[in-house]
């Protein structure tokens, strides 16, 4: 591509709309970075993410990345593979609160060997803190795992190497019991089918994205 069509490529990024347009399938590990993601504070991703071939490497602090874009309803499937004892999550509606940004979590994780491997609602797969994921569907710390998360309305389900791993109703007894319990019992509109960004979380731990992508419903 050369320049003057690359110059014109971020422009019109730069002054699309903040809710991405329907059906169309949108590649989110693009070069360069920041046309797509802010840091947790609306400035320039740090430095420690870095961007090669597609593949985001976390290797170093640089706090959360926050999607430019707002989604409601979308399918978005990504691959990623962990660090030994590493932590890490893709977050979606997510919307801020006070100095925080609050959403449902996608848990990424060493299950063998981290801590939180050992709570059934904070393996990967879960949907952090809430819903437990199906057991025995990750790939060790080290290897590639495929995953995909669908929202639509009220119905939430999670996806881990083909398996569906967790599967919820915002609208049900079982998840109003659920959120009651977690941490997130006095955030009203948590998870809720509200326009929200995505988040990628920096926990400390080197973790690695690839093939993500997203098709909004």
């Amino acid at each position: 591509m050369n320049g003057l069509r690359r110059s014109m490529l971020l422009v019109m990024m730069s002054a699309a709309p903040a809710i991405a347009a329907e059906g169309k399938w949108e590649y989110l590990l693009e070069s360069p970075l920041a046309s797509l993601w802010t840091s947790a504070s609306g400035g320039a991703p740090g430095k420690g993410w870095l961007l090669e071939d597609s593949m985001l490497h976390r290797v170093s602090g640089s706090g959360d990345l926050i999607s430019k874009a707002r989604y409601t309803d979308f399918e978005l499937e990504f691959e990623w593979k962990i660090s030994k004892r590493g932590n890490s999550g893709v977050k979606y509606r997510v919307r801020k609160k006070g100095p925080a940004w609050i959403g449902a979590e996608y848990q990424v994780l060493d299950n063998e060997r981290h801590p939180n491997g050992r709570t059934d609602d904070q393996r990967a797969g879960s949907l952090y803190d809430v819903v437990a994921a199906k057991k025995g569907a990750d790939k060790p710390a080290g290897e590639w795992n495929r995953s995909k998360i669908v929202v639509k309305g009220e119905s939430i389900v999670h996806w881990l190497n083909g398996e569906k791993v967790v599967e919820v109703d915002l609208g049900s007894e079982q998840w109003r019991k659920l959120k009651s319990d977690s941490k997130f019992s006095k955030v009203v509109d948590f998870a809720a089918a509200e326009p929200g960004r995505l988040l990628v979380q920096d926990h400390g731990d080197e973790v690695w994205f690839r093939a993500m992508r997203i098709r909004p419903l």
